[in-house]
């Protein structure tokens, strides 16, 4: 028998009042708890899988006190909320129907019916709470051991299911990957196109998630190798990546935290209207997309004055354009933008007729003072005494 290795989370007390709510033997966690346990990771979101329908779950943990909220009720899913965390209990269901972009479930009552309609193997495994052993219907053990994302059953049926599993084998490889699966690369391949058809929130988020891990950059070599990458982002191609992978070692360099947005930035030409279009497409949200607007915005000049370049456009620009460049960004670690201490108001009490000569003034003043270092306001007066007396 293998059993899961006791960590943090399994020895939670609220997750054993959930447990004991519900019943013994009707509950059991799965996915990427049970994975990344394995692996030795961090856990960070914790789903049980219940041979219990949805109504009878909340009537019992109602019963016991526990929080309960229909979050995905039609689709047999209510979220438990313990003080340690939410966590997902999802009825178990199999496969009635399916067209690549949803499916039509209805609930089982065995265990590998629910472990069949999953994506990989590596995410088919079930622990028991109590007893900690590990339930390994297709071979997830194995795969989990290599490091190999495999498809469980036929990689291509299981792709028209769900054309998003394309790009979800592709981030499972990213993070996960050592070995590769040859089925599962050919099925990929194969059925491409078929991402066209998906709504382009849920691509945007699965290729913004893989560009947030540690290196994706050979994974996207693959993809693009393998008319993937073209279809959901045509913007991208050889010179891209390998832009993409020396930007990523700059950052490794320096110790800058992996930013998915930076590293799309990075995969597109530098030019601020195709980074609109490319926002547009993956339904960026309004934060996202400004700031990969303005990194595609870069220039060679960018590195000669990190300071003046964060006080331009932001700490965050400033950044994203450094390393893009291969410079160093570390200037700007800790460092707050400050304020430009003269108002239009100071330079007409000084004289100075409001209008266009106050605005040109204090133009220059800025100019100056950001050149200089961003001095003190003692400075700053200096500066203002120094043109008005050149006037």
């Amino acid at each position: 028998m293998v059993e899961l290795p006791k960590a943090a989370w399994t020895g939670r007390e609220d997750l054993a009042a959930l447990v004991a709510a519900l019943g013994e033997g009707t509950v059991r966690w799965v996915g990427g708890a049970v994975r990344d346990t394995l692996l030795g990771e961090p856990v960070h979101d914790i789903d049980a899988a219940t041979t219990l329908p949805p109504e009878t779950v909340i009537e019992r943990l109602k019963k016991a006190g526990i929080r309960v909220v229909p979050t995905g009720i039609e689709h047999g899913t209510v979220t438990a909320v313990l003080d340690g965390g939410p966590v997902e209990v999802t009825t178990l269901r199999k496969d009635v129907s399916t067209d690549g972009r949803r499916a039509t479930v209805e609930y089982a009552s065995e265990w590998q019916d629910d472990a069949a309609r999953r994506d990989f193997t590596i995410n088919a495994l079930y622990a028991d709470p109590q007893t900690l052993e590990i339930y390994d219907y297709f071979g997830g053990l194995s795969d989990l051991t290599l490091r190999r994302v495999r498809f469980i059953g036929d990689a291509r049926a299981r792709i028209r299911e769900d054309h998003l599993r394309i790009l979800r084998y592709y981030r499972f490889q990213a993070r996960f990957g050592a070995e590769l699966d040859a089925e599962a690369e050919d099925a990929c391949a194969e059925l491409a196109e078929t991402l066209m058809g998906l709504s382009r929130e849920r691509v945007g988020w699965e290729l913004l998630t893989l560009l947030g891990l540690r290196d994706p950059s050979p994974t996207l070599a693959r993809m693009e190798a393998r008319g993937v990458l073209p279809v959901v982002l045509p913007e991208a191609g050889g010179r891209e990546i390998e832009h993409m992978e020396i930007m990523i070692e700059t950052e490794q360099m320096y110790g800058i935290a992996p930013n998915a947005v930076r590293r799309l930035a990075a995969l597109i030409p530098p030019v601020p209207s195709i980074a609109e279009t490319v926002a547009a497409r993956l339904r960026l949200s309004r934060a996202q997309r400004e700031r990969l607007v303005c990194a595609a915005g870069r220039n060679p000049m960018d590195g000669r004055d990190a300071h003046a370049l964060a006080y331009e456009l932001g700490t965050d620009c400033a950044i994203d354009r450094i390393v893009m460049l291969g410079g160093d960004p570390t200037p700007l670690a800790g460092w707050d933008v400050p304020d430009f201490p003269l108002k239009g108001g100071e330079i007409v009490s000084r004289g100075v007729t409001a209008g266009p000569e106050v605005a040109r003034i204090l133009r220059e003043v800025e100019r100056r003072w950001i050149s200089e270092g961003f001095p003190s306001e003692r400075r700053v007066h200096q500066l203002l005494d120094d043109e008005l007396a050149a006037r």
